[in-house]
């Protein structure tokens, strides 16, 4: 006899991680390779940041603050909001993965764009309901009309990655809001904005408007991207008070660390840091943008910090092995829904121009 698993093993897509297993972080650090897979920032998180964490790193014999006490004051004080409605958690992910357990069932449905971020295809999985893949519309952007027209009773969850991972594309918030407007009340809907401070077309608060007049909108966002925290893993959400108090019940006691909380409590009192971060990443993107369009290649609207380049005639997978080859880690498209494409982080000025001169020198 042997051990059998859950059947929905069978149904996970597997995560593949932008870099290698086993890739020496002190390479990446020293310049040796060129990180540009996984949408990281390519500064370390500000002094003050550091000091935050070290000072925590004194107290690692007890346990976190449950309820993330000063971290979701400082949340509620940054974005005038009341503490109960914000949820924190290990990461975006784990509030993905805590909504999807908190609100869906066998005979629901969850519905999202595709391609979009690899993390959507576990939420059917793990909970039995039915997932709804919606195709991207001109330009490689969500096509809200299409996702709203897909609405069914038993829509439960419905995803809205604003900008796009991993075409970088982004929708203002009227537009949102005119799509809000046509989603029933009783439908869950999250508003997934990890790279929200890089885009152009709003003020990044714009979104958080619409909470007021949408009770069933939850603004998804992390300290992962333009605060430099990929590796401590803290992300949150805005919505009612009911979801908070739903997604804390499904999930496992100190969800997130004492060096996490402490970091994004402190990050989030550093408003000029993110400026500076952004302004360097829009300046890397329209050069990288630029660059590879001037190479003959299509490249999407980036509102992101990264590019989604269609190679064209161009062999996926000799491009990745030619760039690995010149040690630089990007991103393949096909992992991402969409074969044929790679994804590009913007990284420094330098590693950068060594993707530019790579990708040239493969392109003949």
């Amino acid at each position: 006899m042997t051990v059998t698993y859950a059947e929905k093993l069978a149904r996970m897509p597997g995560y593949q991680a932008g870099v290698p297993t086993g890739q020496a972080p002190e390479a990446i650090a020293a310049g040796t390779i060129a990180q540009l897979a996984s949408n990281e920032s390519p500064r370390p998180p500000h002094p003050k940041v550091v000091e935050a964490i070290a000072r925590a790193a004194g107290s690692m014999n007890r346990y976190p603050d449950p309820d993330a006490t000063l971290l979701r004051r400082r949340l509620a004080d940054r974005y005038d909001q009341q503490p109960g409605r914000i949820a924190v958690g290990n990461g975006s992910c784990d509030l993905l993965l805590a909504a999807a357990s908190a609100l869906c069932e066998p005979g629901d449905e969850i519905l999202y764009a595709w391609p979009s971020f690899s993390m959507y295809p576990y939420l059917p999985a793990l909970t039995g309901a039915r997932e709804i893949r919606v195709p991207l519309g001109e330009g490689d952007a969500l096509d809200l009309d299409a996702m709203a027209a897909e609405v069914t009773a038993a829509t439960q969850l419905l995803i809205v990655c604003n900008p796009n991972n991993p075409t970088a594309t982004h929708h203002p918030a009227a537009a949102i809001a005119a799509f809000l407007e046509k989603v029933p009340a009783r439908v869950t809907v999250i508003l997934d904005e990890a790279y929200i401070e890089f885009q152009t077309n709003d003020d990044p608060d714009a979104s958080l408007d619409l909470l007021k007049d949408f009770p069933n909108l939850v603004v998804l966002r992390t300290f992962s991207k333009c605060y430099g925290l990929a590796g401590l893993r803290v992300g949150y959400a805005i919505g009612s008070s009911n979801f908070r108090a739903a997604v804390d019940a499904v999930r496992q006691p100190f969800s997130v660390n004492a060096l996490a909380q402490a970091a994004g409590a402190e990050a989030i009192l550093h408003q000029d840091d993110v400026l500076e971060r952004v302004e360097e990443t829009v300046a890397e993107r329209i050069r990288v943008q630029e660059g590879v369009r001037e190479l003959g290649l299509w490249a999407s609207e980036s509102q992101a910090n990264f590019s989604w380049i269609d190679l064209g005639e161009n062999d996926e997978a000799t491009v990745l092995t030619g760039l690995s080859a010149a040690d630089i880690a990007v991103r393949a498209g096909a992992p991402l829904g969409d074969a044929g494409h790679i994804r590009v982080s913007y990284g420094t000025e330098d590693e950068d121009g060594r993707f530019l001169t790579a990708l040239a020198a493969l392109l003949g």
